[in-house]
């Protein structure tokens, strides 16, 4: 298995998970032209791209969404109250899964675990690969950790978690307040404190990889996200390496590309 974000932030959210020929997207928040540029950098031929997996209908999930399936014909699998949300995509490209249910694709076994935040239907995703038995948990766009959620997370190989905001940051930010609030909620978004707390729930010795996503450019720094969860993970049994994924280019965990900051624990 091998995964990297081709986006993550507030403008735009991509995430691209192989597992062996299977290739699939989480969420498709670029528009075909740059979608293309960043899949090119990961090495890969968006026609070559198996389906795409939609987290939440938010406009920085599914920007290009509706032009990619029409360029690309790709399948679309998310909850029925994101498909809703997703009027451009043809009745004929949809596939709904429910909650707890799985979809298979290849090699890729998809699984949507309910989490709160203020769309219709919002999900978090496990993808697990039938021929390693790897799983990789992908959750951003959520305001509080649900136990369902922890039990999903259980026994991970690779993570991709939102470190969205400082709490501190997010007070004396720019933000206005009604907005911080809307942040804040436990329908908004996971301060970092808030993930530190997931990571020390799910860390274990077999976690091999946490990519920190979906930070904010004006509430947060990678260099912030990162010492909250490295300190947090210095007193579980993780050793594998924790990194911040960027939201102009392509990050890789393990790689230390882009200039973002990474660190192995």
């Amino acid at each position: 298995m091998r995964f990297c974000t081709l986006a993550s932030g507030s403008k735009a959210n991509a995430t691209l998970v192989e597992i062996g020929a299977t290739r699939i997207l989480i969420d498709c928040g670029l528009g075909p032209r740059i979608l293309a540029k960043r899949l090119a950098d990961a090495g890969v031929e968006p026609s070559s791209v198996d389906a795409v997996v939609v987290t939440h209908e938010h406009i920085d999930h599914m920007k290009g969404l509706a032009q990619a399936v029409a360029k690309w014909h790709w399948p679309v699998v998310s909850t029925t109250g994101t498909l809703a949300g997703l009027r451009d995509v043809p009745m004929d490209r949809q596939r709904p899964l429910g909650y707890g249910a799985s979809f298979t694709i290849g090699e890729c076994v998809v699984e949507l675990v309910a989490v709160p935040h203020d769309a219709a239907q919002p999900a978090a995703v496990v993808v697990t690969s039938t021929r390693s038995g790897a799983r990789l948990g992908v959750t951003t766009d959520l305001g509080h950790v649900p136990e369902s959620l922890c039990a999903a997370f259980d026994r991970l190989d690779f993570l991709v978690l939102e470190s969205n905001h400082c709490e501190e940051m997010l007070r004396n930010g720019p933000y206005p307040p009604f907005l911080q609030a809307r942040i804040a909620s436990d329908r908004g978004h996971l301060s970092n404190r808030q993930t530190g707390a997931l990571l020390q729930r799910v860390a274990h010795a077999g976690l091999r990889q946490v990519l920190l996503a979906h930070l904010s450019q004006q509430n947060n720094a990678p260099a912030v996200a990162l010492e909250a969860a490295a300190g947090v993970l210095k007193g579980t049994r993780f050793r594998g390496t924790i990194g911040c994924a960027a939201q102009d280019a392509v990050t890789r965990p393990g790689a230390g590309r882009d200039g973002q900051m990474e660190m192995a624990l």
